[in-house]
Order: structure tokens, then C-alpha cells, then sequence
């Protein structure tokens, strides 16, 4: 069996995992990526980018590589009932160069990521690999026995990264519990459609409130438009049953202004996609060798666009812990802990606000469709608008890019 000795491995080549090897890279590290998927083709709806991760992909020279294959602004995300507006965040008020939401296709972002850890001697992809089995010596994990197309490889590390996702793979292998908590109690039902070249792209990501559930609507390069559909959990198949037409009609009421655009286009049930809202946290995040970042270790709902934004912040968080921890030649789970007591309080935070934003999108009565827009107009007018807005745009604000630093090899 091959193998390949490195300081990081690294299972899941998205956001998180590839910022963070990134950073180690730059930190003197060796790293090793694992990605099940050969290329970055994969349909991944999760595109926005807020503030907070444009600015420290800034500082890592990638946003601007990566905006130049390709990007929409949103200037607002807006919550609606017919033509009227509900809720407002009006990201033009933040300061520049980062006044606005980045929608950026996914193969956009990971590639240029990729492309920057490749000038690294240091850096070793494996796409289409999988992690298979987990490595241990003397009761901690050492490495990934990783299964791909010439077979079978191990990987012998100092530390392993489960960057692979809400279904992972390696926190399953290690034993750990996911924690996952219907606090959402919905799914979401997917399509892209592809507008006319003439059609100016839209600026603002809109959340139509409807009878049978809002409805997201965002632009997407070049000139697509995502539309997610939210309905209670495991209702979609209900609704299948009914036949493919039914569902079109049921969205062409939901967002009139695209009824030509989803007759047209979505022409078999593959055309759309649903997807499982859950929210969740990792009973812990680290084991004896081994530690888990972005939707391995707490999963989100889509509301509000945090996904990338937390993915980034992460492998931010963690480099300069991780770096100490190699220096240092302790990758304890009391040392690799430190992330999670790190950044904990602020994934806690996001739940809430995700819970408080899930609970004014999909609530009803008069409080929410007369009082509420009053409220929220008034509150524009105030220094309290500005700090919510902040938050949602960057999170932790003190989250920084650390110096470079040393890790020291055994």
C-alpha cells in the first residue's frame, strides 16, 4: 500500500479545508488534501460570501482571483410579502470595499484556493481519494488509510483536519457524535435557472413570503437565478407525488415574475434538488490527533448566507492553535480543544440569530406583516441598526489572520 507521510492532513478540499491548508502552507507546514470529488463540478448552492469572508479572503490575495472568474454583488437582503418590504440589511451602509453580499460560484473560490496552495513545494492534492479508515497509534489517531482509483493509500500525519461536511466521514470514523437538532424543521427545494443575456442580473437577495412558503431568489454568474423554496421537513415528497407540472405551478405562484423561465426549464425531477435543514453540533470537535472545523463540527441553515463565512473564520481561528500545537509537538484532544473553547461562543450566536431570522421569515399575523415593517424602518434610523447589520456581515470581528509562525517538525 502507498503511503505518504505529512504534517496536516486535511479530509474535504472546500472552504474550510483549503483556507486552512492554505495558512499551513504558509506557516511552514507539509499538508495533504483529501477530496472525494475529481473536480470542483459539484452543484453546491451555498455561494454567498459575506463581508467577514471577503475581507480575510482578501488578506490571503485569493478574493480578487477569484472574483475575476467570475462574481454577482448584492447590495440587500430583503425580506418581502408581494411588493412590500418586510425586513431589510442594506449592506451599502457598511464601510468599503466590503459594502455588499459576493455571490461567487463555488468552482470559482475553490479553484483559485487551489491554486495558491499549489505554489506551495509543501502541498499534495489527492482528488477523487476518500477517507476509508482512520489511522491510529498508540490510541490516537495518526493518519487516514484513504481509498481511490490506483487503490488503497495511507496517510501519516501529526494531525488530521475533517473538513468533509455535515455527513462526515471522519467524525463518524472517530466515533463522534454528530448532535444534530431539528431546530429548523424544514427543507429546501433547489433549482438554477438560466436567464437571458439582455436580463440585468438582479441585486438584491430576496426572500418572498408566500402561502406555501418562502422563497430565495438571488442571482448567480453569469446570468442565473437561484430560487429555493422552503417547506416543511420531508413534505417535498408529498408534493412529488403529485406530479412534476404540480411542483412547477406551485413555484410559478410562489415567483410569477419567472413562470416562462421554470416551464421552460425544469423538465425532469433531476432539475431540482432538496435539501435537508438541520442544525447541529459535533459532541466535540477534537479527539487525540484529530479535530474538526466547518460543517463537520456545527452545520447551519442556509438562512442568512453564514456558511462560507463561518467555514473561512474557522481555519482562520484554528491555524495559529494549530501551528503552537505542531510547534510544540502536542496534538492532544485537551490542546486541539482550545479551538472549540475558542470559537464555541461565537457558533452559538449564529444559531441564535439564525433561530430569531428563521422565526421572522416564516411567521404569520399582523405583528409580523404591519407592526414589524414599521419597526424595522425606525430602527434604520438608529446606531442599533448599523451593530446588527455588523454582525451579520462579519460575525467576531476580532478574527484575524495570524503571523505566519513556525511549525517544528519530529
Amino acid at each position: 500500500m502507498r503511503e505518504i507521510d505529512t504534517d496536516v492532513c486535511v479530509v474535504g478540499g472546500g472552504p474550510a479545508g483549503l483556507v486552512l491548508a492554505l495558512l499551513m502552507l504558509r506557516s511552514g507546514a507539509r499538508v495533504t488534501v483529501l477530496e472525494c470529488a475529481r473536480a470542483h463540478q459539484r452543484v453546491v448552492r451555498g455561494e454567498i460570501l459575506q463581508p467577514g469572508a471577503m475581507e480575510l479572503l482578501d488578506a490571503l490575495d485569493v478574493l480578487s482571483g477569484a472574483r475575476a472568474r467570475g462574481a454577482h454583488e448584492h447590495h440587500r437582503f430583503l425580506v418581502l410579502e408581494g411588493e412590500r418590504v418586510l425586513l431589510e440589511a442594506d449592506y451599502r451602509l457598511l464601510p468599503a470595499p466590503y459594502d455588499h453580499l459576493l455571490s461567487v460560484p463555488r468552482p470559482h473560490l475553490l479553484d483559485e484556493l487551489l491554486a495558491r496552495c499549489r505554489r506551495s513545494p509543501g502541498f499534495r492534492y489527492l482528488p477523487g481519494w476518500r477517507a476509508g479508515g482512520l489511522l491510529r497509534r498508540d490510541e490516537r489517531i495518526a493518519g487516514v488509510i484513504a481509498d481511490g482509483p490506483p487503490g488503497r493509500c495511507a496517510v501519516r500525519a501529526r494531525v488530521v483536519v475533517g473538513a468533509d461536511g455535515r455527513f462526515s466521514r471522519v467524525r463518524r470514523l472517530a466515533g463522534i457524535g454528530a448532535g444534530r437538532a431539528e431546530a429548523f424543521a424544514q427543507d429546501v427545494l433547489w433549482c438554477a435557472l438560466t436567464a437571458s443575456p439582455e436580463e440585468p442580473p438582479v441585486r438584491d437577495v430576496r426572500v418572498f413570503r408566500t402561502g406555501g412558503g418562502p422563497v430565495l431568489v438571488y442571482g448567480s454568474w453569469p446570468n442565473r437565478i437561484q430560487i429555493g423554496w422552503t417547506l416543511p421537513h420531508r413534505r417535498y415528497g408529498h408534493l412529488a407525488a403529485l406530479g412534476l407540472d404540480h411542483v412547477k405551478e406551485r413555484l410559478v405562484r410562489a415567483v410569477p415574475r419567472y413562470a416562462t423561465l421554470i416551464r421552460d426549464q425544469i423538465r425532469t425531477p433531476a432539475d431540482l434538488g432538496v435539501l435537508d435543514v438541520f442544525s447541529a453540533r459535533a459532541e466535540r470537535w477534537a479527539a487525540d490527533g484529530l479535530v474538526l472545523i466547518g460543517d463537520a463540527a456545527h452545520t447551519h441553515s442556509p438562512i442568512g448566507a453564514q456558511g462560507i463565512n463561518l467555514a473561512v473564520q474557522d481555519a482562520v481561528v484554528l491555524h495559529p492553535l494549530l501551528t503552537r500545537a505542531l510547534a510544540e509537538g502536542d496534538t492532544s484532544a485537551e490542546r486541539l480543544a482550545e479551538f472549540e473553547r475558542r470559537r464555541g461562543p461565537d457558533i452559538a450566536a449564529v444559531m441564535r440569530m439564525q433561530t430569531l431570522q428563521s422565526r421572522a421569515i416564516l411567521s404569520q399575523g399582523a405583528f409580523t406583516t404591519r407592526v414589524r415593517p414599521r419597526l424595522a424602518r425606525a430602527l434604520r434610523r438608529t446606531p442599533l441598526y448599523r451593530k446588527i447589520l455588523q454582525r451579520m456581515a462579519y460575525g467576531n470581528p476580532s478574527i484575524r489572520i495570524a503571523d505566519a509562525g513556525v511549525c517544528g517538525r519530529t
